[in-house]
């Protein structure tokens, strides 16, 4: 197997040993090996012992929050620790994110809410409040960045950590340096996280489901091609359902049966992604956790409790209310990861599940939820006026911002043009400024007071919506 040159060294000294997750206690011996149970740590007592044949070796981390907006709710709202919790809303809406309580039932992300409802009649449904979770998203991440400038960001709730160099700085190997970072985080913010260690980053996001919630476990080099071999190919980043089913079909059941195939024959038949799934297979991931990675866009939708036709002011009153909330989700998470996007995108969904995207150029980048709504807002009235009598009714509708750039990018690495162009804008609308002051000042409302402090009109109208 292939892998950078300085991993190869590093898996040559390869470190066996156990560690405690509560306390930090280390062992150079790995118990365990057996697979039996490990027992209790003989420092603290607790039973949150991990061994490895390679644990102190393992540098690379996938950190995954458990069932995070759920565990966040949980935490502002102590009433509900021991209660099914989903998050999501409208019963023609999905499943956002479930409590394991509710997994237990058989509630799953992504699922239609009555189908979760019917698996588990007695859960509280909440809808999401992506401001607060953004908020706890950059607690979280300060963290990670107080232990290595090598965070690589996936989502508001799953990160890849580089923690080889962390060992000389913090005195103890990467290991026990992610399991401190998972107690840290649980005392101070008050999530759980699991972790995923191993030599690469396919192998350390595969490490971090085996272990949940609140575990840890590791990959190690040696076993990697024996954990790999009897896997479903939906375990590879990539395969979804229907490359699954495929592939199953062309008698790649298996991970393994993969591995098996000449890498050749799997480019003649699936192209890039043959080779892909070729390297993956014997889990070779030569890819580097880059703190640079950045979205490509940053969206938000919501699915209606019945179809909207726009051609009825109170429906289209309604298309306008959820539209401004997704907007005001999207710019929480423009803002909190100091983006700027410079194109306005506008989805909607047909009654016929037809899906349609639309896309603005602004006229300067922008984070605002105003700036999103016009944009947005005056899409859906292009869209629906071409329309005229043959309008469809719509089941969804989202809106979100592309061509992506850091805001400091914007200031710092462009500073005469930046104020050149921000002094051209205040030219051509002198409200945007007014307005974008006032937002800011919203925000820090919303953040000290909670969510509903303030609310625009338009908010408050009817959403009929998930």
């Amino acid at each position: 197997m292939s892998a950078p040159a300085g991993r190869d060294s590093a898996a040559a000294r390869a470190r066996p040993g156990t560690l405690c997750r509560a306390c930090g206690w280390r062992d150079p011996i790995p118990r365990g090996r057996d697979g039996g149970d490990l027992g209790r740590c003989p420092a603290c007592r607790a039973p949150r012992l991990i061994a490895h044949d390679e644990l102190f070796s393992l540098a690379i981390a996938h950190v995954d929050c458990d069932a995070f907006y759920a565990s966040v709710e949980k935490r502002d709202r102590p009433e509900l620790r021991e209660r099914p919790l989903i998050i999501g809303g409208g019963r023609r809406g999905v499943v956002t994110t479930a409590c394991y309580i509710a997994r237990i039932h058989g509630v799953r992300s992504a699922m239609p809410m009555a189908r979760a409802l019917s698996l588990c009649p007695e859960a509280v449904v909440l809808k999401p409040e992506m401001a607060k979770y953004v908020a706890v998203s950059r607690e979280i991440r300060t963290l990670f960045e107080a232990l290595t400038p090598l965070v690589e960001p996936l989502s508001l709730d799953e990160a890849f950590l580089d923690l080889s160099g962390t060992e000389r700085v913090h005195g103890m190997p990467p290991a026990a340096v992610a399991a401190r970072l998972a107690t840290r985080i649980e005392r101070e913010i008050g999530v759980t996280v699991s972790v995923g260690l191993s030599w690469n980053k396919f192998l350390a996001k595969i490490a971090s489901d085996l272990d949940k919630p609140r575990g840890m476990a590791a990959i190690g080099r040696a076993e990697t091609l024996s954990f790999l071999e009897p896997k479903p190919v939906r375990l590879i980043w990539g395969v979804g359902a229907a490359m699954e089913a495929r592939l199953v079909a062309d008698g790649f059941a298996t991970i393994g049966d993969l591995r098996c195939a000449d890498p050749a024959a799997l480019a003649r038949a699936y192209g890039e992604m043959g080779l892909r799934l070729s390297r993956l297979s014997r889990g070779e991931d030569d890819r580097i956790v880059s703190a640079r990675r950045g979205a490509k866009s940053v969206s938000a939708e919501t699915t209606f409790d019945r179809d909207l036709a726009p051609g009825r002011a109170a429906d289209l009153a309604a298309l306008d209310a959820a539209l401004w909330r997704q907007c005001e989700r999207v710019s929480a998470r423009m803002k909190a990861a100091s983006l700027l996007g410079g194109v306005a995108t506008l989805a909607l969904k047909t009654e016929r599940h037809k899906r349609l995207t639309r896309r603005r150029t602004l006229g300067a980048p922008s984070d605002l939820a105003e700036d999103l709504y016009r944009a947005a807002q005056d899409m859906l009235r292009s869209e629906v006026a071409s329309a005229k009598a043959d309008a469809p009714r719509y089941r969804l509708v989202g809106a979100g911002y592309t061509e992506l750039r850091q805001r400091a990018a914007e200031v710092a690495g462009e500073t005469l043009g930046a104020d050149n162009q921000q002094n051209f804008d205040a030219m051509l609308d002198p409200e945007r400024q007014r307005r974008a002051e006032a937002e800011r000042a919203v925000d820090r409302l919303k953040a000290r007071f909670g969510e509903d402090v303030v609310r625009k009109g338009r908010g408050l109208r009817s959403p009929h919506s998930g």
